[in-house]
């Protein structure tokens, strides 16, 4: 699970210093030096489910139940997933809490996301990374977890996943992509986006296409666009340097695409990135203004200049058909064939 020599190596590096461990904490996860696989799922393990952002409908919470039953896993939750604070499942400092508390509980195998939102990005000061550090298990979720993903992966070197939250876990492909990725201990993954349909082959918001051919190697980071630039200026914002870069987003204008994308490309380290995967962007081909750019040109506009192995229109997202990839995990994007491959194991 963990390799204890490394373990052992960065935590001498830490405690040498009084100034500011942490920092030299997280630059050694920036750099790839080190990392912790949390254990892998097993069928009868019990998963917790937590609503870190938004509240959760209790039929959409109970289809959740349904749903990682039939997979034959034991979901458990604590009375915060239910009800409402606002628009928030609850506090901020509860909903930090439950995180907390399910990684320090021993009975939970791994933590499942009921649903995104927002909130998460409020919540971020409050983890106990520790305690995850010592504890170190399954995260999952996507959207406004993206935010949770990146910075615990960022502060603990724990391998976090992008993919299905608990109102969209019920389908075929997604369950498929979640026993291969983190209930199977693989070297070596291939990642196929699912065979669309006749009506999604025509919609322009899924269509597949190379925006700059090649073969690039690096750690997966990323996810929502918006979360990426949501986290630029804080402690967790992400570095690009040598990364395949993830990214999806749903129901934004595209000229708030462009401006997204804008942002990152005159940042830092987008520009040193390996490679860029995007998925697929829901609901943002759209525009009250009729001479507006389409998504796919902004994207192309943006992109195609960087000269990064580049595609578009990959199985993850604000889709039926959702993969699950591993943050912190190192990958071979084919820009070509339109394929992720893990390099290596995500989970022990």
């Amino acid at each position: 699970m963990i390799d204890r020599r490394k373990f052992m190596g960065a935590a001498a590096a830490a405690s040498s210093t009084l100034l500011f461990p942490q920092k030299l904490f997280s630059e050694a996860i920036a750099d790839n030096d080190f990392k912790i696989l949390p254990k892998r799922i097993k069928k009868g393990d019990t998963i917790g489910l937590i609503a870190p952002g938004y509240a959760v409908k209790p039929e959409v919470l109970e289809n959740a139940i349904k749903t990682l039953e039939k997979i034959g896993l034991k979901p458990y939750h604590t009375s915060r997933i239910v009800g409402n604070h606002g628009y928030f499942s609850n506090t901020d400092e509860e909903r930090a809490k439950d995180l907390n508390e399910m990684f320090a509980n021993d009975k939970i195998d791994a933590i499942l996301c009921a649903r995104g939102g927002y909130g998460c990005t409020r919540i971020m000061s409050k983890i106990d990374y520790n305690n995850i550090k010592n504890n170190p298990k399954v995260l999952i979720g996507f959207s406004d977890v993206t935010a949770l993903l990146n910075g615990i992966y960022k502060e603990t070197g724990l391998i976090t996943f992008h993919g299905p939250v608990g109102s969209t876990l019920d389908d075929s492909y997604s369950i498929e992509y979640l026993k291969n990725v983190v209930m199977k201990a693989k070297n070596k993954l291939l990642i196929e986006n699912v065979d669309l349909d006749a009506k999604k082959k025509i919609d322009p918001e899924y269509e597949r296409y190379t925006i700059t051919s090649g073969t690039a190697h690096g750690k997966i980071v990323g996810g929502s666009l918006t979360l990426i630039n949501a986290l630029i200026g804080t402690p967790h914002e992400l570095d690009f340097t040598n990364a395949i870069v993830c990214i999806e987003d749903v129901e934004e204008a595209p000229y708030r695409i462009d401006r997204m994308l804008t942002q990152l490309i005159e940042g830092k380290t987008f520009k040193n990135a390996s490679g860029i995967a995007f998925g697929v962007c829901a609901g943002c081909n759209e525009s009250t203004n009729p001479l507006s750019f389409s998504l796919k040109e902004v994207i192309l506009d943006r992109i195609k200049p960087l000269g990064i192995p580049a595609v578009y229109g990959m199985s993850f997202g604000h889709v039926e058909n959702n993969f699950i990839f591993p943050i912190g995990i190192k990958a071979q994007l084919n820009a070509n064939q339109m394929t992720l491959q893990l390099l290596e194991k995500a989970v022990d």
